[in-house]
């Protein structure tokens, strides 16, 4: 996609350690040379260390208009916080906020993840497309795809069709080893593909890791939300504005920064 001089800016602002000039750090890597002149957004220059918005202090946002953060205090944690963000007139605005639910066995680094292990992998995702039992919220605008009672997705690792929406079933993937997504009425009422082990997938890595309603406890490695903030989310997420998906950590070898 094309990317102008500041969005490439703001989209690699590299990593930090530590909290001693980051402040600094944060304005020289956002800084955009315009003519000779250096500028900063005036919110960013003069803002405490934790009052910057997240995406400024991350090394990627993916380039588009939209983010949407999931943030774990550690690893070991199955709640924290979705939060999604708009690019607006120069600066990254805060759109809403959640509470989310990540994994029963916590969060893991997306890149090394394994299938089964009921783990959210950490990592920068895009957003494919959605789906849901219910219908699109009024408003959204990204492609969503209604479920029906053939709807499957496929999680067999020894299926040609490993991650990906299949209806009907395909002989080759078997059902024991998929989602029928009809199944889970209350989690899939709405949810967002994220592009984790999507487009290029590994066998073994993980399939059907999606932004989708709250159940009744943690995820089997999703991030979920309550059905209202999902609502919110599907109606403003615009596939104009390239929006990708962050999961990570406060703090540590998955922190949200490092994405």
């Amino acid at each position: 996609m094309p990317m102008t001089r500041t969005r490439t800016t703001r989209n690699r602002s590299g990593r930090r350690s530590g909290t001693r000039g980051r402040i600094a750090a944060i304005v020289a890597t956002l800084s955009v040379v315009i003519g000779g002149a250096t500028t900063v957004p005036a919110a960013v220059a003069a803002a405490p260390a934790g009052r910057v918005p997240l995406p400024y202090l991350m090394a990627d946002t993916g380039g588009g208009d939209q983010l949407i953060t999931a943030v774990a205090p550690g690893t070991g944690s199955t709640t924290g916080t979705v939060t999604w963000w708009q690019w607006h007139k120069g600066r990254w605005r805060q759109a809403g906020s959640a509470p989310a639910r990540f994994g029963s066995r916590g969060l893991t680094e997306g890149s090394t993840r394994e299938q089964g292990t009921s783990t959210t992998p950490t990592g920068l995702y895009d957003l494919p497309f959605a789906f849901g039992i219910a219908p699109a919220p009024d408003g959204t605008t990204t492609p969503y795809r209604r479920v029906g009672p053939d709807s499957w997705w496929c999680e067999d690792n020894a299926s040609t069709s490993y991650n990906r929406w299949v209806e009907p079933l395909p002989r080759d993937c078997a059902a024991a080893e998929s989602e029928r997504l009809a199944d889970y009425p209350v989690q899939y009422s709405r949810a967002l593909v994220t592009g984790f082990n999507y487009h290029r997938p590994v066998h073994g890595r993980g399939a059907g890791i999606f932004l989708h309603v709250n159940g009744k406890g943690a995820t089997a490695g999703c991030v979920s939300v309550p059905a209202g903030a999902m609502a919110q989310i599907l109606s403003w997420v615009r596939p104009s504005a390239h929006p990708h998906i962050a999961i990570g950590t406060a703090h540590g070898q998955t922190a949200i920064t490092r994405y």
